[in-house]
């Protein structure tokens, strides 16, 4: 070492000796200015030739004498540290994963074993209860040793000034060249350190300086607290901690890479351990006898991986990765979190916020049952499910046939079995999927809004020639001509009841032009359908007039929307918004501001008009027993007679086969589809199981809850079943008792009602 060297570490040590000495024991602001100053002087040659200019020498001691709580930064007054937010399933318990930057999750001193405590003290500050921030023997002690050293071999720092550097170097409010700063090896930087420490210990008490210490402490393998090192490490909470499992985790912290016994040197981690038992034996914490026993115990290690983000979430359920997904989405765009969606973001993920979400494990777990049991995670074709309930929104589950999981797929499988494409929710590249009939649900309230009773009657024909232009396939005379896909079960006179109950697309067309298509297309958009697919935004705003087709269902849409938009109907004409969480509370425990966003877009008696035509769909009976045949109705077996509604739609060609049930209590809608390819056709022979699969999922949600029923609706909206007035009955068939149409004698069934009608 040449006698430069040693000039200058001289120099800082009469330097920091002064201040130290002025820190140590309490004192006047005036007497710890004059021992600085008289120091200085004596080191003053020194230190201005070697380490700082004068006038620079007197500042920086000058600041360090006078340094107060008020002056502090925010982050050190008002710790900003980083914590991971949890998110749970509406039974508070059930944990679905977390988001974190940085691992941690502060916890009081109070729910930190003693053990703990005492290691932590006796590894890093022996002293700690003695010093007033600054220990003075530890620093000279430090200084001596980097002189004769040769370089920085030791800090000297108390658990106070490690705590400064730790805030400093993660507080988000600063700049990274700022955080980088706080761990700088300077002068000025360790006098600022100093400053501060000092300060606090003026205001905090040592407890909670312990305290603070232990949740922001590195620990290795990603922990930072000791929280979530006990949890990394043990798999428990830091009041389980033993005094074995205490003494490893305080021996990590001087270098938890090194010392780390998951990723590093296990032996070198339990050589560190015996060192902080002997502290704790030299600080009178526990006796020789104790250490000795201890020292010899194997080491035990449970290493929990902590879940991180909506691909890795707890116990490996990768299903709820899609509801995790919408929930991240959903946060992004509510200012409560931030005013922009970088702060939103950074809120989820250093927030420390506990979300309880509106996920219900077992409605979640049936779904997804049901999904797979249609279509396996290898198979091309998708049956995405949502569950929304109405009156609140709260999305109460999201399955399809995929892993939630960025793996890469076999080639030519772009999108199974692993994806994070929203095909649930839809978003990004994810415009949605054609419903087909589940459409004529806004056709029939168009009209019901309009004055037209449920009894409007039509004489449906086969095919309908429409006023709307058309060529090719499905035209006549220039005209675009639907038919029915049954003619000789959907032909003949029909009212909205049996329209709907039987899916008479002719039927619908007409009730369609009547009302007027655009009042059709503004019905859905108010019930929450999104046009995502560019192709239909723009004919909805710029033709809607002549979307004649619209109420078929051609326009693409989600289980989630359709969902939603059942789910209106089911509460009456009250639209909610989707809803992912039930509670979201700040690190603070005060409670953010995010229930329901709900509003009245139909008049309660035109959604219970609807919902008793959609009572025929499922094989019930309306409140005017008009029903005569439906479209699903295993529905109404499988919910034992349970009060329910909906309606299965088929897209051209059986490309899609889509089924939407719904009670007072839940709507569920699944939609079967090739998310890859539009012109693979799923075929009418799953629509079956698809209609099965929702029902199930309804079971399962309103099992164990009290039977609610319908409101019927008012004679205004019932109207008169009776027309024509020349024969009452035409065209309406013999009534059924609810589920007829299915088992052995269906066939006969349908051909007498056939014979019936001429």
């Amino acid at each position: 070492m040449n006698w430069l060297t040693v000039v200058v570490q001289a120099g800082r040590f009469a330097y920091f000796l002064a201040i130290l000495d002025s820190m140590a024991l309490p004192r006047t602001p005036l007497s710890r200015l004059f021992t600085v100053l008289l120091a200085g002087l004596l080191a003053g040659v020194v230190l201005a030739v070697a380490v700082l200019p004068g006038n620079l020498l007197l500042g920086f001691a000058a600041r360090s004498v006078l340094g107060s709580y008020s002056s502090l930064p925010d982050a050190l007054r008002t710790p900003a540290t980083p914590q991971r937010s949890y998110l749970y399933a509406n039974d508070g318990t059930t944990l679905i994963t977390s988001f974190y930057d940085v691992n941690r999750t502060d916890v009081g001193l109070d729910e930190i074993a003693p053990s703990m405590q005492a290691a932590i003290v006796a590894a890093e500050d022996r002293r700690f209860y003695d010093h007033g921030g600054v220990d003075l023997r530890g620093m000279a002690r430090a200084l001596v040793a980097n002189v004769t050293g040769g370089e920085t071999a030791q800090g000297g720092s108390t658990l106070t000034m490690q705590y400064v550097r730790n805030v400093l170097k993660t507080d988000p409010g600063l700049t990274a060249e700022e955080r980088a700063a706080a761990t700088e090896q300077t002068v000025e930087r360790k006098l600022q350190e100093i400053r501060y420490a000092n300060a606090l210990e003026q205001r905090l008490s040592k407890d909670e300086i312990l305290n603070r210490y232990l949740n922001i402490a590195y620990f290795g393998s990603g922990a930072y607290g000791v929280s979530a090192a006990s949890q990394r490490y043990f798999a428990k909470t830091p009041a389980e901690l033993t005094l074995s499992e205490s003494a490893l985790l305080a021996g990590l912290v001087q270098s938890p890479e090194a010392y780390n016994p998951i990723d590093g040197d296990q032996e070198a981690a339990l050589v560190r351990r015996a060192y902080v038992l002997d502290a704790m034996v030299a600080t009178g914490e526990i006796t020789a006898g104790e250490a000795a026993t201890t020292k010899v115990e194997p080491l035990t290690l449970r290493p929990t991986a902590q879940p991180n983000g909506c691909t890795a979430p707890a116990n490996g359920n990768d299903d709820w990765g899609f509801f995790c997904d919408y929930l991240r989405q959903w946060w992004l765009t509510q200012p409560a979190f931030g005013e922009t969606v970088e702060e939103r973001e950074q809120a989820l993920r250093r927030g420390g916020y506990t979300v309880v979400t509106s996920l219900d494990p077992a409605v979640q777990a049936t779904a997804q049952q049901q999904v797979t049991s249609v279509y396996g995670y290898d198979n091309e074709r998708a049956l995405p499910v949502a569950a929304v309930e109405p009156g609140t929104g709260r999305v109460l589950a999201m399955a399809v046939n995929r892993h939630y999981s960025l793996e890469a797929n076999p080639a030519g499988q772009p999108n199974y079995p692993n994806t994070v494409n929203p095909l649930i929710s839809g978003g990004d590249s994810v415009a949605g999927y054609q419903a087909g009939s589940t459409f004529k649900l806004f056709t029939m309230l168009a009209a019901l809004e309009a004055g037209m009773p449920l009894s409007t009657g039509f004489d449906a024909p086969s095919q309908l020639p429409t006023r709307y232009e058309a060529e090719g396939d499905g035209s006549c005379d220039g005209r675009w001509c639907p038919a029915n896909s049954n003619p000789e079960w959907m032909d003949g006179y029909r009212m909205m009841w049996d329209g709907f109950g039987r899916s008479v697309n002719t039927y619908f067309v007409w009730l369609s032009e009547q009302v007027g298509p655009e009042k059709v297309v503004e019905m859905a958009q108010r019930l929450g359908i999104t046009f995502r697919s560019e192709a239909d935004a723009a004919f909805a705003e710029n033709n809607a007039e002549n979307w004649g087709s619209f109420t078929l269902g051609v326009a693409a849409a989600t289980p989630l929307d359709l969902a939603n938009a059942y789910a209106t109907v089911a509460a009456e004409g009250t639209y909610c918004a989707p809803l992912p969480v039930v509670s979201v509370t700040a690190p603070d425990g005060s409670a953010v501001s995010v229930g329901p966003s709900c509003e009245r877009v139909l008049d309660a008696d035109v959604a219970r008009a609807a919902t008793d035509a959609a009572r025929c769909p499922v094989g019930q009976r309306s409140s005017a027993d008009q029903c005569n045949g439906g479209t699903a109705t295993s529905v109404n077996q499988i919910l034992d007679g349970r009060p329910v509604a909906g309606k299965t739609g088929s897209s051209e060609g059986n490309a899609t086969e889509t089924f939407v049930g719904f009670t007072p209590q839940v709507a569920v809608a699944g939609i079967a589809a090739n998310p890859d390819d539009t012109t693979d056709l799923v075929g009418k022979a799953v629509q079956a199981q698809v209609i099965d699969a929702v029902a199930e999922v309804i079971s399962t949600a309103v099992q164990g809850e009290p039977e609610q029923g319908f409101v019927a609706p008012s004679p205004e909206l019932v109207g008169d079943p009776r027309t024509p007035a020349e024969d009452p009955e035409q065209g309406r068939g013999p009534q059924r008792e609810p589920g007829d149409d299915r088992g052995p004698f269906g066939e006969l069934r349908r051909w007498l009602d056939r014979l019936n009608r001429g």
